[in-house]
């Protein structure tokens, strides 16, 4: 009876000392950031070219033109048009930029036929150096 006192108030013991604690790389927002959405139009031309060698596969990229950041995120090729995407999130950490974006897909009468498309979306934020997480 005593040694499974002893075992029990080691594993009790162990439990507390394991307790939770609060990691230092937890991701702290500090601020949103403001965006705006460009049109192909709104583009730097370099921009638009490495977006088009790209853009029937997913991707993601950054361009700094040192005036203005660029997050780009691709979805690839999709089956037709009609689709758009949404940005969720976009904010700032002591180590990150954080951007969160969402396919919306077609209208349901939207997705008869049609021709493939290659959905993606460009945000111009204020030019931070600091690494681009894409979630």
């Amino acid at each position: 009876m005593k040694k499974a006192i002893v075992l029990w108030m080691g594993v009790l013991l162990a439990l507390v000392l394991s307790g939770c604690q609060i990691s230092s790389s937890e991701r702290v927002k500090l601020r949103d950031l403001e965006f705006t959405v460009l049109s192909q139009e709104k583009m730097p031309e370099e921009l638009l070219a490495m977006i088009e060698e790209r853009k029937t596969e997913a991707f993601k990229l950054t361009y700094s033109d040192n005036e203005n950041l660029y997050i780009c995120v691709g979805y690839g090729e999709q089956p037709t048009g009609g689709y758009s995407i949404a940005v969720e999130e976009l904010y700032l950490t002591e180590n990150a930029i954080y951007v969160q974006t969402t396919l919306l897909g077609p209208q349901t009468g939207d997705k008869k036929g049609g021709t493939p498309s290659c959905p993606y979306i460009v945000i111009k934020t204020e030019h931070l150096d600091q690494t681009v997480i894409c979630e």
